[in-house]
C-alpha cells in the first residue's frame, strides 16, 4: 500500500525529521531508499547539480513551522486558521475528475490514482506572494507520469486544477473572500516539468489537512498560491485558465506568478524576503532559485508584462 492512515504507519517506515535536517542523510535515505540509485541520479539531474547542492545545504523547516503557519483561505485567512480549522476535514474516501481534452478522461479514485507511482522525496524552496519562505520536504508523484497516463490531445495547452467545494467542512468557503471554489493552472510544458510535483506526503508521513491533503500541487519555481490544494478535478483545456487570484485581483496577480525579485507586489516588495524561524531577510532568488532548469521556458516574455 502507498496511502496509509497515519495509525497504521509504523515509526520505522517514517524518516525522522532528524534525518532529513540531515543533507546527507537524506540523500541516503529518501533519495537512495526511495527513489533507488537509478531514480536518485534522475532526481538530482532534474533538480541540476548546482541548485541540488545548495537544497541539500538548506535546513528543512521543522514539522511545526510547515504545519502550522499556512495559508489556506478555505480555512480561514489568518495564518494559524488552517490548522485549527481543519481538524474534522474528510480526505476519504476521495475522487479526482479528470476531464477536457484527454483520451483517457474518468473519476478516478485516490488509492487508484496514485497507486501506480512510486512516491518521490525532494526537499523545495516554497516561496509565498507575502515575502515569506520555507524551505520544505515533500513528497509526492511527478505531475508528468500523472498527465501522460491520461492522455491528453495535442489540443490541450493548459491544465486547469480544481478544489473540492465543501464549505460545512471548509469555514472559509462560506466567506466571500474568494470566489469558490479555488481554481488554478499551468501551462502544458509547466505541467510536464520534472519539477512539477503531485504532492501526496510531508516529512515522509501522509500530507496534513491543513497542507492540502489528500493532493495538492507544487511548482517551486512559483509564488505559493499556485500550489493549489484538496484538488477534486484536472481539466486539459485549449485556453489559457484565470486562476482565483486573477479573479479576485488582476492588477495583484497573474497567471504565472513566476518568483521575480525584479517586480514588486503592488503592497509589498519581493526583492527579499523573510525564511519562517529566521529573523534577517534575505535576497530573492529568480524563479525561487530554480532559473537553470525553468528560465528557458520564459525566453523571448515579458516578465513584467506576464506576471
Amino acid at each position: 500500500m502507498l496511502i496509509k492512515k497515519p495509525g497504521d504507519i509504523r515509526s520505522s517506515e517514517i524518516t525522522a525529521e532528524r534525518d532529513y535536517l540531515s543533507r546527507r542523510k537524506f540523500i541516503a535515505a529518501a533519495g537512495v531508499a526511495t527513489l533507488g540509485l537509478a531514480g536518485s541520479a534522475r532526481l538530482l539531474g532534474a533538480l541540476g547539480s548546482a541548485t541540488a547542492q545548495e537544497q541539500q545545504n538548506e535546513k528543512p523547516n521543522t514539522w511545526d513551522e510547515i504545519t502550522t503557519y499556512n495559508n489556506y483561505y478555505e480555512f480561514g485567512t489568518d495564518k494559524d486558521d488552517p490548522s485549527a480549522n481543519s481538524k474534522n476535514f474528510r480526505t476519504r474516501p476521495w475522487t479526482v475528475k479528470v476531464d477536457g481534452l484527454v483520451k483517457k478522461p474518468a473519476e478516478y479514485h485516490f488509492e487508484d490514482l496514485v497507486k501506480p507511482y512510486a512516491e518521490q522525496d525532494r526537499v523545495y524552496r516554497f516561496r509565498c506572494v507575502e515575502a515569506w519562505s520555507m524551505v520544505i520536504p515533500w513528497r509526492g508523484i511527478p505531475l508528468a507520469e500523472m498527465i501522460k497516463r491520461f492522455e491528453p490531445l495535442p489540443s490541450a495547452k493548459f491544465v486547469q486544477f480544481t478544489t473540492i467545494y465543501a464549505p460545512a467542512e471548509m469555514p472559509g468557503q462560506r466567506s466571500d473572500v474568494l470566489q469558490w471554489p479555488y481554481v488554478e493552472g499551468l501551462r502544458m510544458d509547466e505541467a510536464m516539468h520534472p519539477l512539477t510535483l503531485m504532492v501526496t506526503g510531508l516529512y515522509g508521513k501522509t500530507l496534513p489537512n491543513q497542507n492540502g491533503a489528500p493532493l495538492r500541487l507544487i511548482v517551486p519555481w512559483k509564488y505559493g498560491f499556485k500550489g493549489i490544494k484538496a484538488i477534486t478535478r484536472i481539466s486539459f483545456v485549449e485556453k489559457q485558465p484565470l486562476n482565483t487570484w486573477q479573479i479576485a485581483a488582476s492588477n495583484e496577480y497573474g497567471f504565472y506568478a513566476n518568483v521575480n525579485p525584479n517586480v514588486d507586489h503592488p503592497r509589498w516588495t519581493q526583492a527579499s524576503e523573510r525564511r519562517i524561524g529566521q529573523f534577517r531577510r534575505q535576497k530573492t532568488l529568480m524563479f525561487n532559485g530554480y532559473a537553470d532548469q525553468v528560465a528557458h521556458m520564459y525566453a523571448g516574455m515579458d516578465l513584467r508584462r506576464n506576471f
